[in-house]
């Protein structure tokens, strides 16, 4: 079973970049998720698959997955793009598109 070394992105209700260095390992599934007939649950007997461990850098979680004889990934985080642009943006003559309110 292999296991996905990354550092998860911001969420959507995120603005800063608190708790956002950590990295994560946790196992990939080894079999698709059931959906159990009776009441539409999805259900997985994979107990690894609920396994999630933090570290502070990523050398430490592909230290931990050697030492342990894990088989590993490790994704590289993408660079954030960040656009700069001031209020008075919004309000020139040669925007892109109406200003409405």
């Amino acid at each position: 079973m292999t296991a996905r070394i990354y550092s998860p992105a911001r969420n959507a209700m995120q603005s800063g970049t608190a708790k956002t260095g950590r990295w994560l390992l946790e196992y990939e599934p080894e079999r698709p998720r059931e959906i159990e007939p009776l009441m539409g649950w999805t259900s997985s007997g994979d107990m690894k698959s609920q396994l999630r461990l933090w570290f502070d850098t990523a050398e430490e979680a592909v230290a931990y997955a050697t030492r342990n004889g894990i088989a590993y990934r490790v994704e590289q985080p993408h660079a954030a793009k960040r656009r700069t642009m001031t209020y008075s943006d919004n309000f020139k003559f040669n925007r892109v598109g109406q200003w409405t309110h």
